[in-house]
């Protein structure tokens, strides 16, 4: 018998020795998905504790998103109508309009992260009709905005009301507010990835306005926002028990409509500018403080002081052409490319007010990355042209609690690590006994900050490790187009958050009208049980910060709710399941090996042997048959 003729047997066997272990695991795999869209209360919810809140005003802590950096700006999520829709919006304080882009909008950019809102789909939406108190449209029936910015981007729209809801962490019922559902933009608000602006300033139209008129909060929000190469932040709208050390300066309301503080000196390195005391006030009286710009704008005489007193402090480093062209960008190199390194190299920086009080601006209150050179960095402070205003961009609070306290005339900073405050504020609880008023807690640590984006992402509180996570995506356009590419759009979705296309799939494939709901599954890859936490929390926030970029085909995407599950069991077959595969394969081709040998010599023994006939016996036999 040919060893051939035994590999049939031999497969036979193997089977039937490891058949038992791959059924048991495909029925381990196999488990329904459950994931909770409900919306809950964070922390007590005991009657006894909502009736409490309710009869007090309250303080809403809202994480922020986003980063500086990479974005230019941050944003707050707030959910709009009913059903609830949730909306990206940019964190300005130097506006008072909140417009989200309207469905009936034809010159709305397509780069926005969340679809259209859609009066008409929200059973709650009321548009507000013309009267003497508003500018009204062409045809006199509806209330109209028309708003143009420091960058001469414009938005216009509609005005409507309808019910707001924020992040709800201390049990806030949705707020009716008014809002523009925006027909039209220009600038750069046409290409920009969030999908509008929550103004915080002065005025009727003002979120900050509209919650304290309904006696919701007490005149006062605060904002904390991320250091370098972090992001993230968190957002007050309320009252907070400021910390002693916090510094105060007045902000005059009558001179101005924005957020402004009298700044009289500024240091370079301990030794101040020389500088008229005067110089910062501009037309507007104050400088300006505006959340919505991204950097600081000084005047020409303040600008050139300053950038001569840069240069001869940092001689040391060599200097660079800027990454614009177009500007003229002061940038340094050879500073190396650890955050916390870079005291060594730039100069604190002071920020001087009327009765003396000083706010220290460290190298990340005032710089930028060079994106073209490792280790470059450029100023974050220019000359606003010929303009006498000066403009304090969100660059220079960075990691500063600001507490914009309206009531008392006066603007607070306070020095702290903001990508932790949003866990920190969360984990408070309810406010403090005082009405109005929450308590911020200390900081574990103070500048600098932690260098991994993903480690403190505000909304992201996920453990070392983690299992299955499980999201849903609505996506802008229908079934019948995604369809044919479903397999592409895995893939896409594979690639784009570097992972193997079999650790990704597809869990659920709804039509909702002309768009489409997808729910997604990401299982750690080959035998491991878990998903690390922090490639957990860079899948979280690459989705939820719309980093992820699919082909046009696929339109644009709406992260809606997500669960990242505990870490897989895994039985000791699953663990060891190569190891011991590799074993079996050995095994099962040496007993072959010893089966075959062993029945060849068995039929070689039982072979009859054949008696030899020489060729004259033959011969005579034939010969007698003849005769």
């Amino acid at each position: 018998m040919a060893l051939s003729d035994l590999i049939p047997s031999i497969f036979i066997l193997f089977m039937l020795i490891i058949y038992p272990f791959f059924t048991s695991t495909s029925t381990t795999n196999r488990r329904a998905i459950h994931l909770p869209l409900t919306r809950t209360l964070c922390g007590s919810n005991s009657t006894a504790v909502r009736n409490h809140l309710r009869s007090r005003l309250l303080s809403l802590r809202m994480p922020l998103y986003d980063d500086l950096a990479l974005d230019g700006y941050y944003t707050a999520h707030i959910m709009i109508g009913t059903p609830p829709k949730e909306f990206a919006l940019v964190v300005d304080t130097g506006s008072t309009v909140t417009f989200v882009p309207c469905s009936t909008c034809q010159h709305c950019g397509s780069h926005h992260q969340d679809l259209k809102f859609h009066p008409e789909l929200s059973t709650t939406y009321e548009p507000i009709i013309c009267d003497i108190d508003c500018t009204c449209d062409n045809d006199g029936v509806l209330c109209i905005y028309d708003r143009q910015y420091a960058d001469m981007s414009n938005s216009s729209g509609v005005l409507g009301t309808d019910v707001i809801s924020f992040s709800n962490q201390i049990g806030l019922a949705p707020q009716r507010a008014i809002f523009g559902c925006e027909n039209g933009e220009t600038g750069s608000l046409f290409s920009l990835s969030a999908d509008g602006i929550m103004g915080l300033g002065r005025g009727d139209l003002s979120i900050v306005d509209q919650l304290v008129d309904r006696g919701v909060i007490s005149d006062s929000f605060s904002l904390c926002y991320g250091g370098m190469d972090i992001g993230g932040g968190a957002m007050v709208l309320g009252g907070v028990s400021p910390p002693k050390d916090m510094i105060f300066t007045h902000s005059n309301v009558i001179n101005s409509s924005f957020y402004n503080v009298e700044l009289k000196e500024f240091h370079v390195a301990g030794k101040p500018l020389s500088l008229d005391p005067y110089v910062f006030d501009g037309k507007d009286g104050r400088a300006v403080l505006d959340s919505g710009t991204t950097f600081a704008f000084f005047p020409e005489a303040a600008f050139i002081e300053f950038k001569q007193a840069m240069i001869k402090e940092l001689h040391s480093l060599r200097q660079i052409p800027g990454p614009d062209p177009h500007r003229n960008d002061i940038c340094f190199s050879d500073a190396g490319s650890d955050i916390s390194e870079l005291s060594k190299y730039f100069p604190t920086l002071d920020m001087v007010f009327e009765r003396g009080q000083k706010l220290s601006l460290f190298p990340e209150n005032y710089l930028f990355r060079h994106p073209e050179v490792h280790g470059g960095y450029c100023l974050g402070i220019f000359q606003n042209g010929k303009d006498s205003s000066t403009l304090l961009g969100a660059i220079v609070v960075r990691n500063t609690f600001v507490t914009y306290d309206r009531e008392n005339q006066q603007i607070g900073f306070w020095k702290t690590n903001c990508s932790e405050v949003w866990e920190r504020l969360n984990a408070t609880g309810a406010p403090t006994p005082g009405p109005s008023t929450l308590e911020i807690p200390k900081p574990s640590a103070l500048l600098p900050p932690a260098t991994n984006p993903t480690e403190a992402s505000p909304y992201v509180t996920i453990g070392p490790k983690v299992g299955l996570i499980t999201f849903y995506m609505f996506f802008n356009v229908t079934h019948s187009i995604i369809q044919p590419h479903i397999e592409e759009l895995v893939q896409n979705m594979a690639e784009e958050l570097d992972l193997h296309a079999s650790q990704v799939q597809i869990i659920n494939f709804t039509s909702v009208g002309n768009e489409s709901l997808i729910g997604w599954t990401i299982s750690p890859a080959g035998s491991d049980g878990y998903i690390s936490g922090t490639t957990a929390r860079s899948i979280i926030s690459r989705l939820a910060e719309h980093h992820i970029h699919l082909p046009e085909i696929f339109g644009s995407y709406q992260f809606l709710k997500w669960k990242a599950g505990p870490p897989l069991k895994r039985t000791c077959w699953q663990k060891h399941h190569t190891t011991v595969l590799f074993s079996m394969i050995i095994v099962a081709v040496v007993l072959g090996l010893a089966v075959s040998a062993t029945w060849y010599i068995w039929g070689r023994k039982q072979q009859t042997v054949v008696p030899y006939k020489n060729f004259s016996c033959r011969k005579l036999r034939s010969s007698a048959v003849i005769n």
